[in-house]
């Protein structure tokens, strides 16, 4: 099998990313597949790197009741050095949940979960703006999350 996914492999993709911890059997009988030709293609999915992997989907509860924070980040210079060093450094921040090398006005949009036991203004003041090479950071709050894939 190479690279090229067909129909039932479009379906199989489908079918798990709706619902990650379905059993081959399951997904087989959605497919219509045996339960062990499923679990070949999905293992052959992930070996041509098309699964990167799976991952439980937990409440707000269970994250801390979260408030969304969206930060637009403007760096110093563009410099591939700044640009690295910002990037590491992001890596490094667990309360940043993705984070988006932009065009236009700012440099990066970074999406800040803010944890109800934490505050906003200590992330702000404690992490953000120590990143290397942040000239500004603008802040948009959330008021209502209308569509989310977590």
């Amino acid at each position: 099998m190479g690279s090229r996914m067909d129909s039932i492999d479009g379906k199989i993709i489908a079918q798990l990313g709706a619902e990650s911890g379905i059993t081959s059997e399951e997904l087989g009988s959605r497919v219509g597949l045996s339960p062990s030709a499923a679990h070949r293609r999905v293992k052959a999915l992930e070996q041509q790197g098309l699964i990167l992997g799976y991952r439980a989907r937990l409440s707000l509860e269970a994250r801390g009741n979260p408030s969304t924070v969206f930060v637009s980040v403007t760096l110093t210079d563009q410099r591939q050095a700044t640009m690295m060093a910002f990037e590491q450094a992001l890596a490094r921040t667990t309360q940043v949940s993705e984070a988006h090398l932009m065009s236009g006005e700012s440099d990066y949009l970074l999406k800040v979960l803010v944890r109800e036991d934490d505050s906003y203004e200590r992330i702000h003041r404690e992490v953000l703006s120590t990143l290397p090479g942040v000239h500004r950071l603008v802040t948009q709050f959330t008021i209502r999350t209308l569509a989310s894939e977590a």
